[in-house]
C-alpha cells in the first residue's frame, strides 16, 4: 500500500495557563503537523513543537522543512517499508528533531490503521495504565499552594513543580504543598538546569524529609562529568532531561559512572518513536528507569508518547500533560484521562480523530 500524499500545516493551539521555568515563560502553542494519505484513503497524522533552547531548532525552522522538497522521497513509498522509512527521515532530517518526529508519528499511524492494531499494540504494550504528573510553574508560594489545590481537587496526586531561580523560595514551596496535602500527593521537582554542583546537593540535603520522587535536570546538560561526580544517593534520583537528545547522549550518560538514575525522553527532543526507543533500549539494558516527558504538544504526539512509554517495562515515570491547558486542538481522543491516571485508547493507530 503506497503512501498516495502527504500535506502540513501549522496550527496555534493556544495556551489557557501560561507558565514560567529557570530560562522562559511560556504564552502560546503553535504546533506544526504532517498528514499521510495512503492509496486507500487511510490516513496518519503526526506532529512537532521543537525547543530551540534545548536542541536548537525553531519553530520557524521546522516549518521551513515541512516541504515536498524534502518530504517528496517518502511519496510512492509501500508503507510495508515503515521500518525503513523510519532509517530514512532520520537522515533527511538530521537537525531537525520534532520535524522528525511528525513524520515518524504519522508514519506509525498510517502503518498500525493498515494493520488494523491499536500503536501501542505493534509495539509491544506491557504497561496497562499509569498517573501523569501535572506540571506547576515557578511562582510564588501562595500561587504555587493554589495551582497544587485546583490539582488536586480535580483528581491528580502527582504534581512537577519547576524550580531553579531561587533555591530559598523553592524549597518554601515544595514545604508548603507537603504541610497541606503530606503524603496524598506525590512531588517531583525540575529546576531546569537552574542549579549548580554545590546548589544541588544543599537542595537534596535540605529536602530529605520532603520525600522528593525526582529531580530533573538540575544541573546545565553540559557538565555530565559534574553529574557524575555526585554521590550516587542524589544521582539515582535525577532524571536527565536537557543532557539527553539522543542515543549517543544516552550512551555518554551510562558510560562508566553511571550520571543519572532516570532517563528523561521527549519525542520533540530525539525525534519521534523509532529514536526514542533506542534510548529505552539503552536504558533497559543499563538498569536506568525512564520518565517520558513532553513540551506544550498536541494530542497527537502525546498519545505516541504515551503509546511508546508503555511498550518498556522500566517505564516508572510519566510526564505527559502537555496537552491538558491547550485552549484547542487539531484532534480528539488518543487516551482517556481520569483522575490523572493515563490510558491508551484501543482504536487503530494512534486512535486519534480529525476535528480541524
Amino acid at each position: 500500500m503506497k503512501i498516495k500524499s502527504i500535506s502540513t500545516w501549522v496550527a496555534d493551539l493556544d495556551n489557557t495557563r501560561p507558565y514560567t521555568i529557570a530560562f522562559k515563560t511560556t504564552t502560546e502553542v503553535r504546533n506544526a503537523f504532517v498528514e499521510i494519505t495512503l492509496e486507500n484513503g487511510i490516513t496518519g497524522i503526526g506532529s512537532g513543537f521543537p525547543s530551540k533552547y534545548v536542541v536548537g531548532e525553531s519553530l520557524d525552522d521546522t516549518i521551513s522543512v515541512l516541504n515536498e522538497n524534502y518530504y517528496g522521497f517518502l511519496i510512492g513509498r509501500d508503507i510495508r517499508e515503515t521500518p525503513a522509512l523510519l532509517w530514512e527521515v532520520y537522515h533527511k532530517y538530521p537537525k531537525n528533531p520534532a520535524a522528525r518526529a511528525a513524520f515518524d508519528i504519522a508514519l506509525h499511524d498510517a502503518f498500525t490503521k493498515y494493520l488494523d492494531i491499536p500503536l501501542h499494540k505493534y509495539l509491544g504494550r506491557v504497561i496497562k495504565s499509569m498517573p501523569t504528573s501535572v506540571t506547576i510553574g515557578i511562582k510564588n508560594v501562595q500561587e504555587t499552594v493554589e495551582e497544587a489545590t485546583e490539582y488536586y481537587d480535580n483528581g491528580y496526586r502527582v504534581l512537577k513543580v519547576k524550580l531553579g531561580l531561587d533555591v530559598e523560595e523553592d524549597i518554601e514551596r515544595l514545604v508548603k504543598i507537603r504541610e497541606k496535602y503530606g503524603n496524598e500527593v506525590v512531588i517531583r521537582i525540575d529546576a531546569n538546569q537552574g542549579y549548580d554542583l554545590n546548589t544541588t546537593i544543599d537542595f537534596y540535603n535540605r529536602t530529605q524529609s520532603l520525600n522528593i520522587e525526582l529531580n530533573e535536570q538540575p544541573i546545565p546538560a553540559g557538565e555530565v562529568a559534574q553529574m557524575k561526580s555526585l554521590p550516587w544517593d542524589i544521582r539515582k534520583t535525577i532524571a536527565a532531561d536537557e543532557s539527553l537528545i539522543s542515543a549517543k547522549d544516552a550512551v555518554h550518560l551510562v558510560e562508566g559512572e553511571k550520571a543519572c538514575g532516570i532517563f528523561n525522553i521527549k519525542l520533540m527532543k530525539c525525534g519521534g518513536i523509532f529514536q526514542g526507543q533506542r534510548i529505552g533500549s539503552i536504558a533497559l539494558a543499563s538498569d536506568i528507569d525512564l520518565m517520558w516527558g513532553c513540551n506544550d504538544e498536541s494530542i497527537v504526539s502525546i498519545t505516541a508518547g504515551l503509546n511508546v512509554a508503555f511498550s518498556f517495562p522500566n517505564t516508572k515515570y510519566i510526564d505527559l500533560d502537555g496537552s491538558l491547558d491547550l485552549a484547542k486542538d487539531v484532534v480528539k481522543g488518543g487516551f482517556n484521562i481520569k483522575d490523572g491516571i493515563m490510558t491508551p485508547s484501543d482504536k487503530p493507530g494512534l486512535g486519534v480523530e480529525r476535528i480541524m
